[in-house]
């Protein structure tokens, strides 16, 4: 994480909320949902903390605008101080949250919506706040579990919803990462590229696309750390 944006989130003003549910999806990833007290833009992010000793960890809304609770989708990570923590958290307990806000926005456009991981987040949001017209979704991930939220992502966008599996083989599944998937494309004129996930992925990605005469202004990243 770049220091502008550590010391951006160490001065982020929380607000104590109340944890509403804490579900595990898949093996180490969960939703944690909150009282919600503010409205949001699809694409936001939140600063989320348990105490104000430890340092807020931005997460992607993955709940739709007019929903009464607020998501937050992140999976427990080996050396990390609040995954693990948060993951324990039951119905009741208090919890730091940040107002919304973030420039990773969703719109009416035509847009291929790619993401690695829990990078899916900010999409589900999109999907579930009416912004699922003329869209493709581009998920990557390693073990055909990897696709989270996809027994609701099949219905709503049918064969414009690509899952891109790169350590397993399954019906409906493109076998191989994610780049491989972008580079065998002829793309569509006239969409925005979004991408979501890890920093390897967003500048793989970028870059390809660029090679591939995508101008800058038709790309928006967000990078997970």
């Amino acid at each position: 994480m770049d220091t502008g944006l550590s010391g951006f989130i160490k001065k982020l003003p929380l607000e104590r909320r109340l944890v509403t549910a804490v579900d595990e999806i898949a093996q180490d990833v969960f939703v944690l949902r909150i009282d919600r007290k503010h409205d949001f833009l699809p694409g936001q992010v939140v600063g989320v903390s348990l105490s104000h000793d430890i340092a807020a960890r931005l997460y992607s809304i993955c709940s739709g605008k007019e929903e009464p609770e607020l998501s937050i989708l992140f999976n427990i990570k080996p050396d990390g101080i609040l995954s693990g923590q948060l993951a324990k958290l039951k119905k009741g307990d208090p919890i730091l949250v940040s107002r919304p806000f973030g420039a990773f926005l969703g719109d009416e456009k035509p847009a291929w919506w790619i993401a690695s991981g829990t990078g899916v987040a900010p999409y589900r949001a999109m999907l579930r706040s009416g912004l699922g017209k003329d869209k493709v979704l581009i998920h990557g991930g390693r073990k055909a579990d990897s696709f989270y939220f996809q027994e609701e992502m099949l219905p709503l966008l049918g064969n414009t919803y690509i899952r891109c599996c790169s350590q397993e083989t399954a019906e409906g599944l493109y076998p191989g990462r994610l780049t491989n998937w972008v580079r065998e494309q002829t793309l569509p004129s006239g969409y925005q590229f979004y991408l979501c996930g890890s920093a390897e992925m967003v500048v793989e990605v970028r870059d390809i696309l660029i090679g591939k005469g995508v101008e800058l202004d038709q790309i928006m990243a967000e990078i997970y750390f």
